[in-house]
């Protein structure tokens, strides 16, 4: 297939201090992933109180509302990669995401307590996180040195972060001041407006050579993904995506779990984002050392004895913590380092679309996983639930570990 013919000027610098400085591009990046971020998670956070306690949904409810939530992502998010593709404008197709995002949340107070109505505008705010997901990490494959990808997505992550960090702070410093859910929605709209304004002026674009457009066909695209390091890659992330728990479904399960106050639901997250602030660096340049597979399966690991605790234990503070701190240091180890192990086995002229396309393929199963496991976790109660959880997913993390044939990326 097709080799990349260049780098970016950010990436392709010399060795010294210089080479080892995180290039511009994903500071930039991370700077808008961060400001966006604290505007999804304000609303993020408070769903699950509102839909619970304040709706009446039960878990085969959130995990429905998680599984559209999710799939709407994965519908557009290989759209939108094959589009800055096919085109040759990461940046324009990215902006188009997070403006979609930003805009769908004026639309939250207008749906009330309509399931449906929150479903829908949910759906558009995911859309827009599908299309602007491909390109922005083909832009940060682009931007860093190949050896040092895990390095730079977990930077990038490490931001992010931060913002989910901050956006359940937010969120829940509004609700105690009694302003009411609509100032949420309108403060994350607002925010996720200065997100598309930091992009539009203050990214620049790595530098690459323009595909000719015959090789941005469809058929080109599958014969890409086809690529039997890259379909090995897909095909197992999607198996151990069809065992991960939705967060809201997990968040509700350990607050009921350990007779928590239903006023803290909104905070739990946070025990989630800062281990994932903290670890998400090290971790990527741990991934680098050691295997970025090897990681993202131990990452996997670390998600099912999250399982087993929230599951069988006698739950209270101390255990939900640690399933929560757990749950951030299965993200530090899975998010970005998924992408690093995928993005050099792709050829840039379609990097943007085959990184999209791993992430659908793990988002859909996800989707499917949450209301599965919703189901579930409404019939059969949260030990038979989270057991036969831990027995697939632990399966699952076996066959992913199956040898990998000479010349895959460890």
């Amino acid at each position: 297939m097709y080799l990349a013919t260049t780098r970016s000027t950010d990436a392709s610098r010399p060795s010294g201090t210089a080479a080892r400085a995180v290039p511009p591009t994903i500071l930039g990046l991370g700077l808008v992933s961060l400001v966006t971020d604290v505007s999804a998670e304000m609303v993020t956070a408070v769903l699950p109180l509102y839909l619970v306690y304040g709706v009446g949904a039960g878990f085969l409810q959130l995990g429905m509302i998680e599984g559209l939530y999710a799939t709407a992502t994965a519908v557009l998010r290989v759209a939108g990669g094959y589009v800055a593709d096919r085109l040759g404008r990461l940046k324009a197709v990215a902006t188009v995401g997070y403006a979609l995002s930003a805009v769908a949340k004026l639309g939250l107070p207008l749906a009330g307590g309509s399931l449906a109505g929150l479903g829908a505008v949910l759906t558009v705010d995911r859309a827009g996180k599908g299309i602007r997901t491909g390109p922005r990490d083909a832009m940060i494959t682009m931007a860093a040195p190949a050896d040092r990808l895990g390095r730079a997505f977990g930077v990038h992550r490490a931001m992010d972060t931060t913002g989910a960090m901050l956006g359940p702070l937010a969120a829940a410093g509004l609700v105690a001041l009694a302003v009411g859910y609509d100032a949420v929605f309108v403060t994350s709209f607002s925010l996720g407006i200065v997100g598309v304004l930091i992009l539009l002026f203050f990214v620049r674009v790595p530098a690459v050579v323009a595909a000719p457009r015959h090789r941005l066909a469809p058929r080109v695209v599958l014969s890409v993904l086809n690529l039997p390091a890259v379909r090995r890659t897909w095909l197992a992330a999607g198996l151990l995506g069809l065992f991960t728990v939705g967060d809201m479904v997990l968040y509700v399960a350990i607050q009921q779990r350990a007779a928590l106050p239903t006023a803290v639901l909104p905070l739990l997250p946070l025990a989630t984002a800062i281990t994932f602030l903290a670890a998400a660096a090290p971790v990527g340049r741990l991934a680098d050392r050691w295997g970025r597979w090897r990681i993202f399966l131990a990452g996997h690991g670390l998600l099912l004895a999250a399982y087993l605790l929230v599951g069988f234990t006698t739950i209270g503070w101390p255990a939900a913590v640690l399933a929560l701190g757990l749950h951030g240091l299965f993200y530090a180890a899975t998010d970005g380092v998924l992408m690093a192990h995928v993005g050099p086995l792709i050829p840039e002229a379609l990097r943007a679309t085959g990184l999209a396309a791993v992430q659908t393929v793990q988002t859909l199963a996800r989707a499917a996983g949450a209301v599965g496991f919703g189901a579930t976790l409404q019939a059969a109660g949260p030990q038979w639930a989270f057991a036969v959880l831990a027995v697939v997913l632990g399966l699952a993390i076996i066959v992913g570990a199956a040898p990998r044939r000479q010349g895959d990326t460890p």
